[in-house]
């Protein structure tokens, strides 16, 4: 049966993230200084110190979360794990999907790291702040959510950016679209309909002009073909052609976030085992709701990279 590896999205960040990894494993610290030389600033720092509210702004959480999921992924290679030849398919959440390919060689750290500061820069800089919203709708099935947005849109942007699983869509828009599509799912039965605490839009057609830039910024950097398949958040396919990832990734932008429909692709595809390698346990959680059948693992710790190594050999 198959193994897959995935990778955590924005919200999984906190500070101290990664730093048992760095003092632990030279190659892990290695990791976080090609991050800092990418950028030309101790994004380290900030990751280990904080203050919180200066990491968890996209343009510092973004290629933050990437650095300390290579970090673990560089770890476990030093001690002859291989991606090759264990893992059959990688996949991430929203930026994590840069990690995944990052992890499996399509681009280098510090690319990686400089792309996801230009996507962080580039989503927060599409909408004008307090003119977006995102809302978290809990207990409501898929087709009454998009109903509610689509009624709710009245000729502005409303729709559902992230299909989490485990009962969770979020929905992203034009702030006044997005609070009264919260409003009619109350009405409609949803258990919870939660305004989230972001400073943009992700996933919507509003997030269009970043989407323009990432474009731009993936043409200019060096691209291979990576050594695991990625299964993308647009379409849950995999593929290892360069271009078509660099095709996903634009779409992405502004596309769902098809995560619920991703670990039930896994399942359906020979995958017994996922593990999330990086920051916190989000995915994990999400992937027990999904598909019990699943078993699933974290490596974002020492502890956390020999208990994988042991178990995995």
């Amino acid at each position: 049966m198959a193994l897959a590896f995935t990778f955590p999205g924005q919200g999984s960040q906190a500070v101290g993230m990664g730093k048992d990894l760095a003092d632990t494993f030279p190659e892990a610290r290695r990791v976080f200084e090609e991050v800092d030389a990418a950028l030309g600033e101790k994004l380290s720092k900030l990751i280990w110190e904080g203050p919180e509210e200066t990491l968890t702004l996209t343009a510092n959480a973004q290629p933050a979360l990437m650095a300390v999921s290579l970090a673990a992924m560089r770890a476990l290679e030093a001690r002859g794990f291989s991606l090759k030849d264990k893992v059959a398919y990688v996949a991430g959440h929203s930026l994590g999907e840069y990690s995944a390919l990052a992890a499996a060689g399509f681009v280098s750290v510090g690319d990686a790291a400089r792309l996801l500061r230009t996507r962080g820069n580039a989503m927060q800089a599409a909408v004008p702040a307090g003119e977006g919203a995102m809302a978290a709708i809990i207990g409501l099935e898929q087709a009454d959510v998009e109903a509610a947005c689509a009624e709710a849109a009245k000729g502005s942007v409303c729709q559902v950016a992230n299909d989490n699983g485990g009962g969770q869509l979020v929905i992203s828009g034009a702030k006044a679209a997005v609070e009264l599509a919260a409003k009619l799912c109350t009405e409609k039965g949803a258990k919870r309909a939660l305004m989230l605490q972001v400073s943009a839009p992700f996933h919507s057609a509003l997030m269009a002009p970043a989407g323009d830039i990432m474009r731009e910024a993936l043409a200019g950097v060096a691209k291979q073909a990576p050594v695991v398949p990625v299964v993308s958040n647009v379409t849950v396919t995999p593929t290892s052609d360069p271009d078509e990832i660099v095709r996903r990734l634009v779409a992405q932008v502004t596309g769902r976030v098809r995560w619920r429909e991703t670990v039930e692709w896994f399942g359906a595809n020979g995958v017994a085992t996922l593990y999330e390698v990086g920051a916190g346990k989000v995915l994990s959680g999400l992937a027990r709701r999904i598909n019990r059948d699943i078993a699933t693992g974290a490596i974002g710790t020492a502890a956390e990279v020999e208990a994988a190594l042991a178990a995995l050999g």
